[in-house]
């Protein structure tokens, strides 16, 4: 869950409440889904890749859409039975101070967005990719406004503290956090301010996502970045970890085209909605994820891993052998991982090619490359599971 989508106009640019510390640190800025946002800070990207990887980076994110769903009857499960008429997961299950990966679908099977979705006791609070904030929104008031409120929270930031010391950084100003597991969510006092935080993340590591109002932002970000282990990160790295974390970006490796089953999101559907009306309503594109749940879908997402060190972009179009005429599929990302010191890249094979070791070759530059099928992810995620959780996610 990223969000995609670049205006070519700056000065059309949405900023986020921490737009003036970005300048203050000396970050490259960059159009991204409507916002200016920074891309790098002084160090550069491959530093600061590595920087989370060994330490703590703090990302501003606040330009994902951050919406409430409030029962009208004042019960969250109504808000939760609403919801599942519109994802595929179990949102009834979902108990207070919990939050699960999720996805909207569409009547043809499709992708609408990815998210997470929390649940605080008294409402649910879903975070959504920034580029589709406004059509989740306009989804959301049209099927759930007879059973919900439903409010998209503007005057809010979001920031995400990722890395091994991310923990001992954020306890130094909230340490009720060491105590969350993965996938756990709370709402502590941050420097006299309540915050929704959950621990989770977008990069494969162990981390902490911290929502707060925009007037409190830049106050907790620079008490952060006070402790030498937590630095600034830019887009460009967040892009390169959850890259090699094996995560989908909205608008690159899933999107209305793409079904939960090809983009290898089947774990996210859980046994109590595998079954036609087991829960009441079903929901979009129901009969066509039972079907490729039971027997397959045509293409899969996968790793792959090219041999040397050239990296295999977006885009770039995948054969089934060295001098094969019609391509088979596509890469959907690509790059170079500096964790893992070489080329790695996502795509879509058809599923008799998408085997673990299966080579292929890559069209780059007019070259054919070899390219290996490879498992994600490319990473060992590290994740806190200190208790078992039906979720993958690091979201978003």
């Amino acid at each position: 869950m990223g969000g995609q989508g670049a205006l070519s106009s700056i000065q059309a640019l949405q900023r986020t409440p921490l737009h003036a510390l970005h300048a203050e640190l000396g970050a490259r800025m960059m159009p991204f889904a409507g916002y200016e946002m920074p891309l790098h800070f002084p160090p550069g990207i491959l530093k600061e890749h590595l920087y989370t990887r060994a330490a703590a980076g703090l990302f501003d994110v606040s330009h994902m859409g951050q919406i409430a769903l409030r029962p009208l009857s004042g019960d969250v499960a109504d808000a939760a039975r609403a919801l599942e008429q519109l994802v595929p997961m179990d949102i009834v299950g979902l108990e207070p101070g919990r939050q699960r990966y999720a996805f909207f679908t569409s009547p043809a099977g499709g992708i609408l967005d990815d998210l997470m979705v929390a649940n605080l006791g008294d409402r649910l609070l879903l975070v959504v990719n920034a580029a589709r904030k406004a059509a989740d929104e306009v989804h959301l008031h049209a099927s759930l406004s007879d059973k919900c409120s439903v409010e998209l929270l503007s005057e809010r930031a979001l920031m995400a503290l990722q890395g091994p010391k991310a923990a001992a950084a954020l306890s130094l100003i909230a340490p009720e956090c060491g105590h969350m597991s993965f996938m756990d969510v709370r709402t502590l006092e941050l420097l006299g301010a309540p915050c929704v935080v959950s621990r989770s993340g977008y990069t494969g590591e162990d981390g902490f996502e911290i929502a707060c109002h925009a007037d409190i932002a830049r106050e907790i970000a620079e008490a952060l970045l006070e402790d030498p282990a937590v630095a600034p990160v830019g887009l460009g790295a967040r892009d390169s970890l959850r890259l090699e974390a094996g995560l989908c970006l909205y608008g690159s490796d899933i999107d209305e085209t793409t079904t939960p089953v090809e983009a290898d999101l089947a774990w996210a559907i859980p046994k109590s909605r595998r079954r036609h009306g087991s829960r009441e309503g079903g929901f979009p594109g129901a009969s066509i994820a039972l079907a490729e749940l039971e027997s397959g879908s045509r293409r899969r997402r996968v790793g792959l891993r090219a041999e040397g060190k050239v990296p295999v972009r977006a885009g770039a179009l995948l054969y089934a052998d060295e001098d094969g005429k019609f391509p088979m599929g596509a890469v959907t990302s690509g790059g170079f991982g500096p964790s893992v010191q070489a080329p790695v890249a996502m795509g879509y094979l058809p599923t008799e090619l998408s085997a673990p070791g299966t080579r292929i070759f890559a069209e780059v530059r007019d070259k054919r490359l070899a390219v290996d099928v490879t498992g994600l992810p490319f990473i060992a995620t590290k994740y806190a599971r200190m208790r078992s959780e039906h979720s993958r996610r690091a979201p978003c």
